[in-house]
């Protein structure tokens, strides 16, 4: 319970003096026979980015729950291992298990539980560009968990909204979804869904034009120690602190990242660093090292079944010059009624301000819009936005 306590409530900081010992629990749930043991020591490995090894011990207490009566240790270990599986890419096994989490928490009226199970499939629709799913999915949430005082279960719906917003490219939206967890600059005390969406926040600032706002956070990132948490967190806070600096400065950063030990442990995230960092190379003209960052994110997003996020990297390879045959094989260049309205504005040789002014947005959303229409049409500047627009269909 001590460590629950020093890993669950505040790890941003209270986590890191009680690591080692942690892992040592860890290590030590093999042997374990007590269910509730394995159980709190799994719940301290939640944030800590610990729970792969604790997932032969979980899957031991649902194998022998479902054989006895014990039903909400298999349900408390179903939502564990089914966060494990999201987190480690394995998303068909993600989805059954919260499946699974959800009916056995509804059928016995556990539904403090139901909510996480939910969670867990708000995530994964976003992640796969289901929208409407992630709106009915934390629309459920917070309907049951407000009145309830549980505000885990809003800021689990912001993280799921934010993933969600970035995927299909509305950053505006992405970023106050994410600063609703934690603001810039700040990682808000006992508030461990921060330590999810650390590169959703900078990210989205960055897309947004919230330049002071992006460094601010990495600033608290770096001083928090995150890397010293997890690889991910290592992984993310480089990452992040490469999106926020100068393009000049940024490179280094990046591949700081991608050379984080084990950072394959987390798919998903790994490739939104390299579509990140392709990103970066392909406005940098390194075309041929773009070309192979945002091919490995492209083919690992398509592994995951990640489709918004394999359009945008398909859409940053056509940007790279690979139009003759396109790599994220989604059909043709579309874009919605908006985003052909700021297309034709900005042709037209408008400003974002006053695109914005016309359209009623923000100059913010309509520079975000831009940053998603330029790949996706293979251009690199204004200049280019009226030829491409007339070579859409119609």
């Amino acid at each position: 319970m001590r460590l629950l306590v020093r890993t669950y409530a505040d790890p941003a900081r209270s986590a890191i003096p009680v690591l080692d010992e942690l892992d040592a629990a860890i290590s030590g749930l093999s042997a374990e026979a007590d269910q509730w043991r394995v159980l709190i020591i799994s719940s301290a490995a939640v944030h800590t980015d610990r729970l792969a090894g604790c997932r032969e011990a979980l899957r031991r207490v649902v194998s022998d729950g479902q054989e006895g009566s014990a039903v909400l240790p298999v349900i408390s270990a179903l939502t564990h291992l089914s966060l494990d599986a999201f987190m480690a890419g394995r998303w068909d096994d993600a989805q059954r298990l919260a499946g699974e989490c959800l009916e056995a928490a509804q059928a016995h009226g556990y539904l403090l539980r139901a909510w996480m199970a939910q969670e867990l499939q708000a995530l994964l629709a976003a992640a796969c560009g289901d929208h409407d799913a992630v709106r009915e999915l934390t629309g459920q949430m917070i309907r049951w968990a407000l009145p309830r005082g549980i505000a885990q279960a809003r800021l689990a719906a912001h993280h799921a909204s934010s993933l969600a917003a970035l995927g299909r490219g509305d950053f505006e939206e992405a970023y106050q979804e994410a600063a609703a967890i934690s603001p810039p600059g700040i990682l808000a005390s006992h508030v461990p869904y921060a330590l999810r969406v650390p590169m959703d926040l900078v990210e989205a600032a960055v897309r947004t034009g919230r330049h002071d706002e992006a460094a601010a956070h990495v600033a608290a990132l770096r001083q928090a120690g995150l890397a010293r948490i997890s690889p991910r967190l290592a992984m993310l806070t480089s990452a992040s602190a490469a999106l926020a600096a100068p393009a000049n400065k940024a490179g280094p950063l990046f591949a700081e990242a991608l050379a984080v030990p084990a950072a394959d442990r987390w798919p998903f995230e790994l490739a939104r660093v390299r579509l990140a960092y392709g990103e970066h190379l392909r406005r940098a003209r390194a075309t041929a090292d773009a070309r192979t960052q945002l091919g490995a994110a492209l083919t690992a997003f398509e592994a995951l079944g990640a489709r918004p996020w394999a359009v945008r990297a398909g859409n940053e390879l056509r940007a790279t010059g690979l139009a003759t045959a396109r790599a994220d094989g989604y059909g043709p260049v579309t874009l919605t009624a908006q985003e052909h309205q700021v297309a034709a504005l900005a042709a037209a040789g408008l400003t974002n301000k006053q695109i914005g002014e016309r359209l009623y947005m923000s100059h913010r959303t309509v520079a975000a819009h831009l940053y998603q229409i330029f790949p996706r049409l293979g251009i690199t500047s204004r200049a280019a936005l009226r030829d491409a627009l007339t070579a859409l269909p119609a």
